[in-house]
């Protein structure tokens, strides 16, 4: 008899619970969050542009791009890997496996070479990356959150799914692979990841030099991918345009 207000407590606690989350449907939840992700993201990106910016207006040189943003941007570029699990639970229509291939490209490029070997970060070609990636993603998450939200402006989805068209080849192949090409003497002499790579067939050196031999096509397989969602995304608004014209008067 003692412990029945306490059980009794507990279960209305219970279902007090129960009827508060389910009171939220779980779309909604899913929007809030997706909102919230890529609001973080778009800030994120927009500190690292204005300090890759402020470095090269204080400073006359791109040689301090990575001490300005090289930090914020590999830790940003980690952060996205949520982005792989928002389309392998659905959260988000996308393909898991062109994402996982871009994360782990750049993941690659930013937290395995660029932070590891100082005598890279100052070469032109990291600024070129960076400078991509940043206006890149300044357009993309902004476009993303909105989007979450259905609030987003005709003219910022079209920015979406067309400034990639040149970014995307300046951050890839002018950035990314002449990047770890200048870094191949480093990693040789420095015998880089000997420790995890001694075990296996094959160096590091020998695993980034056949990276950068099939990089290109990779790439170019990303790059078709993205064509095919600007003409899925815009010719879909081009549609709906086309159809929701001057409707006719009923008197």
């Amino acid at each position: 008899m003692v412990e029945m207000p306490f059980n009794i407590n507990a279960t209305l606690l219970f279902h007090g619970r129960e009827r508060f989350f389910s009171a939220i449907p779980m779309g909604r939840l899913a929007t809030i969050y997706l909102f919230t992700y890529n609001s973080v993201q778009a800030g994120g990106w927009t500190v690292a542009l204005i300090k890759l910016l402020t470095n090269v207006s204080s400073t006359k040189s791109i040689d301090g791009t990575y001490d300005a943003a090289g930090q914020l941007i590999c830790l940003l570029q980690l952060f996205s890997v949520m982005e792989v699990f928002h389309g392998a639970i659905g959260i988000v229509p996308t393909k898991v496996l062109p994402v996982l291939m871009q994360w782990g490209g750049r993941t690659h490029f930013v937290a395995a070479i660029v932070c590891q070997i100082p005598e890279v970060q100052k070469l032109p070609t990291v600024f070129m990356t960076f400078a991509a990636w940043s206006l890149s993603e300044v357009i993309r998450y902004p476009q993303y959150a909105l989007n979450a939200v259905g609030h987003c402006p005709g003219w910022l989805t079209w920015l979406r799914y067309s400034a990639f068209v040149v970014l995307y080849p300046i951050g890839a192949i002018f950035g990314e692979v002449l990047t770890m090409y200048h870094a191949l003497p480093y990693i040789k002499k420095k015998h880089l990841y000997g420790n995890l790579f001694d075990k296996l067939p094959f160096s590091y050196y020998s695993f980034v030099m056949a990276l950068l031999a099939c990089y290109p096509f990779l790439w170019m397989m990303l790059y078709m991918y993205m064509f095919k969602q600007r003409k899925s995304k815009l010719g879909r608004r081009g549609e709906r345009k086309h159809h929701s014209g001057p409707k006719r008067r009923v008197d």
